[in-house]
């Protein structure tokens, strides 16, 4: 095998990660990774690290520190583990948010990336039409009450009770579904339904009070900045300015493929389509009118409909 042949994948879904592209990648010797975001999915974090999350700062991630931090450290060990100088990114969601924040300021990470591919890409959110999004944000001082100052809408044992259990009863199912599409998007033609009790354990999925306040920053904005301390001061100390950075996707150079449904209720086609307009090296971009923003993880045509057409790009720049 050509030493400089590339076969390091790197799949960045959020909150969930399906395998499909996975089976067809591994069928050709290409080396998968798969990266998640330190999101607060499971009951049992503090039992894994008793006493330290806090201490860990666990509770305080949000996506700009993933972004400078987190990426860049994963793909640096993934380019050493596999001796590959490029790779595949594979994200979906806020995996494309860190994405594009990482590629467009630190060029030694963007120069390792040999396309992105982004699903259900986010960049800002000023058109965001989600009303449970919009609902939690509105009384996220009473979440943060009753949740303990710590995670935002975290994976507790009664959500999971009523996933796994009340959501597979035929009388709730329907609820449980109508659920999903406020959050995400409507798409019932395109969800497998005997696996209510699997997306409903897990979305959503969870994150720190932290990375929601940063995303509660950009309501309304057509802009994507770094955390807003809050202060001038405090701004200063960590940006060497009073106010919180911009990100410009323009200074990205990296190869990039998309793919966005218009249904989508998170990353919504207006939002998309701004975003698009700025990336420098465009290779390709499909709309999908019926797709929401879960579609990209478990629609049940989403082989076809998006990782074939991975799995070709892929296969046509080894």
């Amino acid at each position: 095998m050509n030493k400089t042949r590339i076969r390091a994948i790197t799949l960045f879904f959020t909150p969930n990660i399906t395998l499909e592209i996975l089976n067809e990648t591994t069928k050709s010797n290409e080396k998968c990774e798969l990266l998640k975001n330190k999101e607060l999915s499971y009951k049992n974090i503090d039992k894994i690290l008793p006493g330290k999350p806090e201490k860990l700062n666990i509770y305080k991630n949000y996506f700009d520190e993933m972004a400078k931090y987190d990426l860049p450290a994963s793909i640096d060990f993934i380019v050493k583990q596999t001796g590959q100088e490029e790779i595949f990114y594979v994200g979906h969601s806020q995996g494309t948010t860190i994405a594009f924040i990482t590629f467009s300021t630190i060029p030694k990470i963007a120069e390792r990336i040999k396309v992105f591919f982004a699903l259900a890409p986010v960049f800002s959110i000023k058109y965001l039409r989600s009303p449970l999004i919009k609902m939690a944000y509105k009384w996220k001082s009473v979440i943060k009450f009753f949740s303990g100052s710590k995670a935002f809408l975290p994976n507790t044992a009664f959500k999971r009770l009523i996933g796994s259990k009340l959501c597979p009863l035929k009388i709730f199912r329907k609820t449980c579904r109508d659920f999903l599409f406020m959050l995400y998007g409507y798409d019932p033609k395109n969800l497998n339904m005997s696996r209510m009790d699997v997306y409903m354990s897990q979305n959503p999925a969870g994150t720190s009070f932290q990375n929601m306040l940063h995303w509660s920053q950009l309501f309304n904005s057509s802009y994507m900045k770094a955390f807003d301390w809050g202060s001038p001061v405090l701004n200063v100390i960590h940006y060497n300015q009073t106010t919180a950075p911009l990100y410009n996707v323009t200074n990205m150079n990296v190869s990039t493929a998309t793919w966005n449904g218009e249904k989508d209720l998170m990353a919504d086609p207006e939002d998309t389509g701004i975003l698009l307009s700025e990336i420098a090296n465009h290779i390709y971009h499909k709309t999908i009118s019926y797709y929401n923003h879960i579609d990209f993880l478990f629609g049940l045509d989403v082989y076809h409909q998006v990782y074939q057409e991975i799995i070709d790009i892929i296969q046509r720049n080894i």
